[in-house]
């Protein structure tokens, strides 16, 4: 017997396909990252940073910074393939590199995007366009909170509370997790710190001339005493460790319920 249009058999097809046809669509018309395609070409060759493409272009990764295992999990997503990248500007570095966010073929999904999605980089917050950056931090998130690759490393998160811990990463790009305990503005540099002892404690320093861009991405430093906040950037200081802020995104307002990534 002929199964009516109605029935429930072929109604559940009918709302599943129509959930299919939305997801598609809203992916097709909500993708964020697809930046003006800056070429193309066939990956060559692969380090933890860029890769080399078969004109001899370098092509540096943007948005990211590499762990242990950026380099591996590059060479399997890209060595042989080819590649389109995407920026808003193709400006080169001063090292001569291309920095571009670079998707395999047709996908829409940006190679940065699935090694955040994997545990395999970190967000370096050098995006500034805000529903991409938002969308790759959103990866990392994910990440994070499965414990994928570099994230299942209790220490890959460094808690403010236990500066030797930041100051054995000096030099490299960390992590950091903690209460800001005072905001202190001492000439043209403000001082969020995260211990009593100012000299020895984890600090993150903010130069007047970031201000402006904190207020008009609606944060007044002031207002970061006492709350918690994760940090990330480039690990310097000698007898307290340091994180200069070049760019808001590097920090991050943590809910009062959000579960904290550091070690107890």
């Amino acid at each position: 017997m002929e199964r009516n249009a109605t029935s429930p058999g072929n109604v559940t097809q009918r709302l599943q396909l129509i959930a299919i046809l939305l997801v598609a669509g809203q992916s097709a018309f909500a993708s964020p990252c697809q930046f003006e395609s800056q070429g193309e070409g066939r990956v060559t060759a692969i380090d933890a940073r860029s890769l080399r493409l078969d004109d001899g272009r370098e092509i540096r990764l943007t948005g990211i910074e590499p762990t242990a295992t950026t380099k591996q999990a590059l060479t399997s997503l890209l060595v042989g393939h080819d590649v389109i990248l995407r920026s808003a500007d193709d400006t080169p570095d001063r090292y001569g590199r291309q920095g571009a966010l670079v998707f395999v073929g047709e996908s829409d999904i940006s190679v940065q995007a699935t090694l955040l999605a994997q545990g395999d980089a970190i967000v370096s917050a050098e995006i500034a366009d805000k529903d991409c950056a938002a969308a790759l931090m959103a990866s990392e998130a994910e990440a994070r909170r499965q414990k994928k690759g570099s994230w299942a490393d209790p220490s890959a998160i460094k808690n403010a509370e236990s500066p030797d811990d930041i100051l054995a990463g000096i030099g490299r790009f960390v992590v950091v997790e903690g209460k800001v305990l005072s905001v202190r503005q001492a000439g043209a540099m403000t001082y969020l710190n995260f211990g009593r002892n100012w000299t020895r404690g984890f600090a993150v320093t903010i130069s007047k001339r970031m201000v402006p861009a904190f207020e008009s991405a609606g944060i007044a430093l002031k207002s970061l005493e006492n709350k918690r906040i994760r940090v990330r950037g480039w690990a310097e200081g000698n007898t307290g460790p340091r994180i200069d802020i070049r760019l808001v995104g590097q920090i991050e307002l943590l809910g009062a319920n959000e579960p904290t990534g550091v070690r107890p």
